[in-house]
Formats: C-alpha cells, sequence, structure tokens
C-alpha cells in the first residue's frame, strides 16, 4: 500500500510516496550528519590554528626578550677586565701594564662586537661618504685632496651592514687661490 503525502504551497501541489519521502529524510540525515562532522573538523582546525597562533607569538616574545642574551654574554669579560684594571689603577700601577690591560679590553670588545656581526667605520683618507658619515667640519687644505676624510671625529659602526652609528668627521675643503 502507497502512502503518498499532499502538500500545498501557494496553489501548487506537491506528492511524494512514503519511500520517497523516507529517502528524502535518510540524505537530509545524512547532509546533517556530514555537516556536523564538517563542523567538528572546522573547530578543531580553528583550535590548532589559535594554538600556532598563541606559540608563535610566545616565541617572538621570548626571541625579543633573550636576542641579546648571547651578545651579553660575550661582553661580561669585557666587564670583567674593566673592573680589573680600575681595581688595579687604585693600587700604585705601571702605566705601560695599565696600558696593555686596556689593549686587551678592547680587543676583547672588539672580538666580541664583532662576533655579532658589528663593524667600525673608519674613513681616515677616504672620499666622504654621506650615507655613513657626518661632516663635523671643512677644513681648508692642500694636504689632501677635495671631499676627503682628514680627521675622524668619531668611529661609526655597522651592524651586519646596516648603520647604526654613522663616522662623525672632518673633510678636506679646497684652499682657495689668491687672484693674480
Amino acid at each position: 500500500m502507497e502512502t503518498t503525502l499532499a502538500v500545498e504551497e501557494e496553489g501548487a501541489e506537491l506528492s511524494i510516496s512514503h519511500e520517497e519521502f523516507e529517502g528524502l529524510q535518510r540524505e537530509l540525515d545524512q547532509a546533517l550528519a556530514k555537516a556536523d562532522e564538517h563542523w567538528k573538523l572546522y573547530l578543531g582546525a580553528h583550535a590548532e590554528m589559535e594554538n600556532l597562533r598563541k606559540r608563535a607569538e610566545r616565541e617572538v616574545q621570548n626571541a625579543h626578550k633573550f636576542a641579546l642574551e648571547r651578545f651579553f654574554g660575550e661582553l661580561l669579560p669585557v666587564r670583567d677586565s674593566l673592573e680589573l684594571g680600575l681595581a688595579a689603577a687604585s693600587d700604585a700601577v705601571d702605566i705601560a701594564k695599565l696600558r696593555e690591560g686596556v689593549e686587551l679590553t678592547l680587543r676583547q670588545l672588539t672580538t666580541a662586537m664583532e662576533k655579532f656581526g658589528a663593524r667600525e667605520v673608519n674613513p681616515l683618507g677616504a672620499k666622504f661618504d654621506p650615507g655613513q658619515q657626518e661632516a663635523m667640519a671643512m677644513l681648508p687644505t692642500d694636504q689632501a685632496e677635495p671631499n676627503t676624510v682628514v680627521q675622524v671625529v668619531q668611529k661609526g659602526y655597522l651592524l651586519n651592514e646596516r648603520l647604526i652609528r654613522p663616522a662623525k668627521v672632518i673633510v678636506a675643503q679646497a684652499v682657495p687661490r689668491p687672484a693674480g
């Protein structure tokens, strides 16, 4: 015995058998189950992405926080040497030995800086480069070519080829020739 379902909507009549209705109901149930499964997969993926974002954020914070740790580890012996030099300077000390200690400490500092990509800019005798140097004054002279660095007031520094402090320099200026 076939049962039909009749639905009347806005003047249209729809008639389906009981078997067709049950088939449609099964398809709907399967579609809802699949949608529920996809929703759970989405929530799991969303939670995993959120955890990844938080972990990456934490790692970036730690990288910023501890980025200088190795650098400071290299600077500690320099500080120790300076403290020993100060302690030795408070006693009667041979100036030559004190100078030797200061030179050793400077070498330690230079080595530590170089390990981390820091390099000094000492442009004495080179053409003036406004990208790496700051002209403090012009010096009229016939001892050097015009626009050449004749004195370095303060060395500059690069960190991994990026300028962190320009060298402060005095630049040669042509001496005006007397008219005659």
